[in-house]
C-alpha cells in the first residue's frame, strides 16, 4: 500500500492526472470489487502494486495472457513501465516481462498490469521492502512509465507574487514649513498654548 500511495502522490504533480486507489487503509476488498471500481470509474489505465512471495527474488511484472484486440499495446505500455522501475532498482533482478490469468488484468476493462515488487519471504528483499528511500524508486519508476507512456506534463510551479518597488526617500531641500496655531491679542493668552504645546513635544515659540 505504501508503494501505490508514493505512486498517487507522486502524481500529483502532473496536470490533468486523477488517481484513484482501491483502498487507502488496511480494509479488505475482494478482486472483484477493485476491478469493479475501476471499471465503474471508467480508468484509462489501472496498475495491480503488489509484494512477492513463495521463495524467489526481484521484480517481475504482467499482463492478461489471454487473446484480447488491445493486447499489443497493452504489452507495450507494459514495457515502459517495466523497463522504467528497473531503470531506478538497478542491482535488483529482472524476473520479466510476463503473461497470466490474473483477475486484476484480465477482468479490467481498460489497459491494465500488475507489479509483483520483490519476495516479502526472502530476506535481502524483505530488508529493501523496509527501507522509504527503496519505496521511493520503486513507485518513482512506475510514475516515470507512466509519464511516457502518456506523455505527461508537470504542473507549473505558482510564481511568486511581485514585490513592489521601494518607494524613494523624501530629497532633503532645506526647506522649513511653519504651522500657526493661534492668534491673540493678550500675550498671556499666546504664552499659555504655548506651553500646552511644549508639553506635549511640539516645540512652540511666540513672535509679535
Amino acid at each position: 500500500m505504501k508503494i501505490a500511495k508514493k505512486i498517487k502522490d507522486k502524481l500529483a504533480e502532473y496536470e490533468n492526472v486523477s488517481v484513484k486507489l482501491s483502498r487507502e487503509s488496511d480494509q479488505t476488498l475482494s478482486l472483484t470489487q477493485r476491478t469493479n471500481m475501476a471499471n465503474a470509474w471508467g480508468a484509462d489505465y489501472l496498475i495491480s502494486v503488489h509484494i512477492n512471495a513463495g521463495g524467489g527474488t526481484g521484480f517481475e511484472s504482467y499482463i492478461y495472457n489471454g487473446s484480447y484486440s488491445s493486447k499489443a499495446e497493452t504489452d507495450r505500455k507494459r514495457g515502459i513501465i517495466h523497463d522504467e522501475i528497473m531503470k531506478q532498482i538497478a542491482g535488483v533482478r529482472d524476473r520479466g516481462k510476463k503473461q497470466a490469468n490474473f483477475h486484476m488484468v484480465r477482468e479490467s476493462k481498460m489497459a491494465a498490469m500488475l507489479t509483483e515488487n520483490l519476495f516479502i519471504d526472502n530476506a535481502n528483499d524483505a530488508k529493501l521492502l523496509t527501507q522509504d528511500a527503496f519505496l521511493d524508486k520503486i513507485a518513482q519508476g512506475h510514475v516515470n512509465g507512466l509519464v511516457k507512456v502518456f506523455g505527461l506534463k508537470k504542473k507549473a510551479e505558482p510564481k511568486p507574487a511581485p514585490k513592489p518597488a521601494p518607494k524613494p526617500a523624501p530629497k532633503d531641500d532645506g526647506k522649513l514649513y511653519r504651522v500657526q496655531v493661534g492668534a491673540f491679542k493678550e500675550r498671556e493668552n499666546a504664552e499659555r498654548l504655548a506651553e500646552e504645546l511644549k508639553k506635549k513635544g511640539y516645540p512652540a515659540f511666540i513672535t509679535q
